[in-house]
């Protein structure tokens, strides 16, 4: 088990201390789990009544009240038999079953349990040596969420309590000020109002419908990478949604998502998978011909659906959704060509962020095997093992810096995976590189080498954006839903100031249109503040006011969304500027 840091201690001692509080307020709490997480730490609980939010304050009171009798956590070494009796002495069936689950596995002869105050947990620890080391000030307990036992649907549900824990209280008053702004830059709350993306009950939860105004962020990402990747070489293909599972046992698919896999029958007694990755359909593009060493690399790109059954309890907003739509791409080529293969990936992984203002906040981890969980992976050893050294020697080379981390290799290979900071300063992953001697073979995938003999080709997955839905979920966050004008839905909209200049704005409206910048035209008969208040809400990146002196002069009054008001400008000077700002994606 990894060594935990002092924080870690401290919030895994702060569960403890919610829990020696719920047994205080909640007579005949039954308790589950309470592990470290980000952030803080939750604790399930089986309890007599639903808790309410306010009994949030209630239950931050008594710790503190508890945090101020200075309780030790007294660890005691108990044998199986004796921790079952105890737990089962104290009524607590969830402690029970896990001593249960330990003895019947057979991982323990002896088990640690922690007492503070009237509480006692089965618990590994460690822990701090009394609530006085641990800062009344520093903690809160911020939600409240339902919990199947162990994770699973056929189990109770358990209501688990959520807490967050600092060093200091100025760590939790800036945390907390983050979360404030989180919630204002909510992609959910931000995508209803700014009209991009919504769900319905009859469609079913986790398939996103995607409006106008969210099609056309779709389409200028699309288009992005699409540009980018061209110059490299790459060419997009289209394939079913659906196949044959025999298509996911080879390639490893069927086993590591078997409970996530959609399966499709139908009356004429088909029986096919809605596909839950790409790349092997890719693998039966390269196999529909024979292929040379002249003819590699081979480079394909698609984006298209794919599709997973996550839990019912965790699929939510964009982040978590059934329907995802991959941008996918592979590359089949020799073992001698995967350097300048890789390198180009890098550059195109750069070529697509800056414009996004995101390149330069990041760093990339080089995600290899759990050496000690070797049935979690596919392929030889040895495969694994040039696998790793290239992409380390590659990290070395273009001075990627990549820190290595152990048991977040693919299923087929190791990569490199990019992680980004948004607005926000949160830690993401969306680009990555893989690199995959497995799949190929599993497919008996081949081209005639220099020698004339037939040897399997190298096969790199990669995704520049991942998913969209995820993508546009990121966006809207770390915008807060004021896209660069280049990705904007709407990139102007023309406000006359009375009905009498309608006229004039169609004509500014169509100019416009004529140079392919999406305009809106808003011909309410409402007062122009009220009409102006609304462009900003929809955080329209140019607002064009026109009235009188505009229609004389052939030109429109510039709001800018940043910079406010630019005055009065010619429209022909106002679409050259607008063009030039879109073609650079400033």
């Amino acid at each position: 088990m990894p060594k935990q840091s002092k924080i870690e201690i401290i919030r895994h001692s702060t569960s403890h201390l919610l829990a020696a509080a719920v047994q205080q307020l909640f007579s005949g709490a039954k308790f589950g789990i309470g592990p470290v997480i980000a952030n803080g730490f939750y604790y399930d609980f089986d309890l007599p009544r639903s808790l309410k939010p306010d009994d949030l304050s209630k239950l931050e009171k008594k710790m503190r009240e508890l945090l101020k009798k200075n309780l030790p956590f007294e660890k005691k070494e108990l044998t199986i038999e004796k921790a079952f009796d105890l737990f089962k002495k104290l009524k607590q069936p969830y402690k029970v079953e896990l001593i249960k689950d330990l003895k019947k596995n057979k991982q323990a002869k002896k088990v640690t349990v922690y007492q503070t105050g009237d509480f006692t947990d089965l618990c590994r620890g460690p822990h701090v040596r009394s609530t006085k080391e641990l800062k009344p000030d520093a903690f809160k307990l911020t939600r409240l969420a339902g919990a199947y036992w162990k994770g699973d649907e056929k189990n109770k549900m358990l209501q688990r309590i959520y807490g967050v824990v600092f060093k200091s209280k100025k760590e939790l008053d800036q945390y907390l000020a983050q979360q404030t702004e989180a919630e204002k830059r909510d992609h959910r709350k931000i995508g209803k109002e700014l009209d991009l993306f919504t769900f319905s009950d009859l469609v079913g939860p986790g398939l996103p419908l995607f409006t106008p105004k969210g099609v056309i962020i779709i389409d200028q990402l699309k288009k992005h990478i699409e540009q980018i990747c061209a110059k490299y070489g790459f060419k997009k293909v289209l394939t079913p949604h659906l196949a044959k599972i025999k298509l996911y046992e080879l390639s490893g698919h069927a086993k590591k998502f078997s409970q996530e896999l959609f399966r499709v029958t139908s009356e004429r007694k088909h029986e096919m998978v809605i596909r839950p990755v790409l790349c092997p359909h890719h693998t039966q593009i390269y196999a529909s011909r024979p292929r040379s060493y002249r003819d590699l690399p081979i480079r394909y790109m698609e984006s298209e659906k794919q599709y997973r059954a996550e839990k019912p309890g965790e699929v939510g907003g964009l982040n978590r959704v059934y329907s995802i739509t991959i941008e996918d791409g592979h590359i089949f080529c020799r073992i001698d060509q995967i350097k300048q293969e890789i390198n180009n990936l890098v550059e195109i992984v750069q070529g697509f962020y800056k414009p996004l203002g995101l390149w330069g906040k990041h760093w990339v981890s080089l995600s290899v095997r759990d050496h000690q969980h070797p049935e979690k992976y596919i392929g030889d050893e040895k495969d694994w093992d040039s696998c790793e050294k290239i992409l380390k020697q590659i990290s070395e080379e273009t001075n990627l810096k990549a820190q290595k981390k152990e048991g977040e290799a693919a299923l087929y290979g190791p990569k490199l995976d990019f992680m980004f900071q948004d607005a926000l300063g949160n830690q993401i992953q969306i680009p990555t590189i893989q690199l995959d001697f497995a799949t190929p073979k599993r497919f008996g995938l081949s081209y005639i080498n220099q020698d004339g003999r037939s040897v399997p080709p190298v096969m790199i997955h990669r995704a520049i954006l991942g998913s969209y839905e995820r993508f546009i979920a990121l966006l809207i966050e770390h915008f807060a839903g004021a896209f660069p004008t280049w990705l904007s839905p709407v990139q102007a909209q023309i406000i006359p100031v009375s009905q009498k200049f309608n006229k004039y704005a169609q004509q500014v409206a169509e100019q416009l249109r004529q140079e392919d910048i999406r305009v809106e035209l808003n011909e309410d008969n409402e007062t122009l503040g009220k009409k102006i208040r609304e462009g900003q809400l929809q955080k329209i990146p140019y607002l064009l006011i026109i009235g009188q002196q505009e229609q004389t002069a052939d030109s429109v009054a510039v709001r800018d969304r940043e910079k406010g008001d630019l005055g009065q400008m010619k429209t022909k000077k106002f679409i050259s500027q607008i063009k030039e700002e879109i073609k650079k994606k400033n």
